[in-house]
């Protein structure tokens, strides 16, 4: 499979076709020389405090000792699951110095998604905010995790600060659901462990994490993302701003979790190499509470989702404040719409530069070129460098300019595969080729653009949901003959699901399915709307058509 690289000819001036690794030879070594050479800069800020990157190397190096010391070693997978708070980082850093995996996992999964994830990638540790302990309390019997880390919101926050965050959340505010879990120890003692870190040899090769999607089906796979993979796609990214965000360190507001690849990469980890300091929004949903902290920083780089924007753009403090810094926006996740694209520049004074990337690139494969006033297109931007772009059919065949296929990608930042799942990494891989279930053409100039998803998952609000593992819940309600999910359009979240639902008991209403759905599923999967058939539309062979359903509904 080749391509010609017709978009190389829209690149801004001073864009490399190719980047390397910098001289980097794992992410354990990026980490380490950018918390050297910012030492006395801040790196993270959350709730009024900071933590500075001198810090940063030294509670991580602390949290990664205490690992080794509780008998875990390179290979290893620790899971995290956090919110955007301070321990974040600490925890993730240690772990990669460590020469362990990370196995990010959402706050917000009901037992059986977390069930799942622990059991599939065999983690043996979790560091885990108390708030979600219960959760992990139902299932950790079935799971191989040994080790449990509990940490509060504000185990990171300076003095009596502390106290009265940790006493509002759970006292006030009952945000801490009773848990007993056995053997825990509290994320503060492993920051004061007296344990020496014994530094292991880590290669691009090596595996940095398990990031784990719903792939182009519905059973959640763990992306296998290299040190190599994170590391060129930094490199990736950064070349691709260029001096966009200016040669200060950039002051970002992070308001996607961190769990989520492209906050992780784009911000996370990224923004290190510029010595940049995150702004972290522990709950982006309290918009009042949001826009207060954003008065706070002169910001200059900013990422999210359409949703996140839109809601934003309709608050009128928001529209207030102070956007002389701001240098970068990017929109990912979801389609950024032309009429919030439009309002942003109105407001800000500054472009949303819409990008395009997946969990198995790391995420960063295509983004629109940061110029002053683009007109905005529809386009998800130009391969990043190092980065191959072609249209396909179903046979592998390359397709001509203009011509409608699969997007198909190549480059250093292509996951190695799916964790234990050979089969279903030989679906989506052609050689080096990536197939990414996403539509899409390419124009003269290089361009691509989004039509439609081969596959049938749903976004909601930038997270991947896929239909089998809604119906796969929803059939397990007694009276359920069958069940379909699509996506529909809807303004706020671009889309939310859509459940059709064949039953053959009267007792099965609305209200059952949907309180069924919040026991399994996380929130954003759970449907909005719910329609009742007596059939639903299938091929020849019984398979569901979810397209008619779309179309007919």
């Amino acid at each position: 499979m080749t391509t010609e690289k017709i978009w190389l000819k829209s690149y801004v001036d001073g864009t490399p076709e190719y980047i390397d690794n910098a001289g980097f030879d794992s992410l354990r070594d990026m980490i380490e020389q950018c918390c050297k050479q910012y030492a006395a800069l801040p790196a993270y800020a959350n709730m009024g405090a900071q933590i500075t990157y001198g810090e940063l190397d030294a509670k991580s190096t602390q949290f990664a000792a205490w690992l080794q010391s509780k008998g875990l070693k390179k290979g290893d997978r620790v899971a995290l699951m956090m919110p955007n708070i301070m321990q974040y980082p600490v925890a993730l850093f240690g772990v990669l110095r460590a020469g362990m995996v990370a196995v990010n996992a959402n706050p917000l999964y009901t037992p059986r998604e977390l069930q799942h994830q622990l059991h599939d990638s065999g983690a043996r540790a979790i560091v885990i905010l108390e708030n979600f302990a219960e959760t992990l309390q139902k299932v950790i019997s079935d799971t191989p995790v040994e080790i449990v880390v509990t940490t509060q919101v504000g185990d990171m926050l300076p003095g009596l600060k502390k106290s009265i965050t940790n006493f509002v959340v759970k006292r006030v505010k009952k945000m801490v659901p009773p848990f007993s879990l056995q053997n825990v120890t509290k994320f503060p003692t492993t920051l004061a462990s007296s344990a020496s870190f014994a530094r292991p040899e880590i290669s691009l090769d090596d595996l940095a994490f398990l990031q784990y999607t719903g792939g182009t089906t519905g059973v959640a796979k763990g992306a296998m993302l290299s040190h190599g993979n994170l590391v060129h796609n930094i490199q990736q990214s950064l070349c691709w701003l260029g001096d966009a965000i200016g040669d200060d360190a950039p002051v970002a507001i992070t308001a996607l979790p961190l769990y989520h690849i492209f906050s992780l990469q784009g911000n996370c980890l990224s923004l290190m190499i510029r010595g940049g300091l995150n702004v972290l929004i522990t709950n982006p949903r309290d918009f009042d509470a949001f826009v207060n902290e954003l008065r706070q920083y002169p910001f200059t780089y900013f990422t999210g989702v359409n949703t996140l924007f839109n809601a934003l753009l309709n608050m009128p403090e928001f529209q207030k404040l102070d956007f002389s810094h701001l240098k970068v926006t990017i929109g990912g996740g979801m389609a950024v719409q032309q009429a919030v694209a439009e309002k942003w520049h109105q407001v800000t004074g500054k472009p949303l530069i819409q990008a395009y990337g997946l969990t198995e690139t790391s995420p960063a494969a295509v983004i629109n070129p940061f110029v002053e006033n683009p007109e905005f297109t529809g386009a998800i931007g130009l391969p990043i460098s190092s980065t191959d772009v072609g249209i396909y059919d179903d046979d592998g065949n390359a397709l001509a300019v203009g011509e409608i296929g699969e997007i198909c990608i190549r480059g250093p930042q292509i996951m190695q595969g799916y964790w234990q799942k050979p089969e279903e990494t030989e679906k989506v891989m052609m050689g080096e080729w990536l197939r990414t279930g996403d539509i899409g053409r390419m124009n003269e100039d290089g361009f691509v653009f989004i039509e439609d998803r081969k596959k049938d998952m749903i976004l909601v609000s930038g997270f991947n949901v896929y239909p089998n593992e809604i119906e796969d819940v929803v059939v397990k309600l007694e009276g359920v003959v069958e069940a379909a999910a699509i996506g529909k359009p809807d303004e706020r979240s671009g889309e939310i699901v859509k459940l059709f639902v064949v039953i053959d008991n009267d007792g099965v209403d609305r209200d059952k399915i949907i309180a069924h759905c919040r026991e399994h599923l996380t929130g954003y999967k759970v449907p909005k709307e719910v329609v009742f058939k007596d059939d639903l539309p299938k091929t020849n062979v019984g398979k569901i058509l979810r397209r008619e359903l779309r179309d007919n509904g």
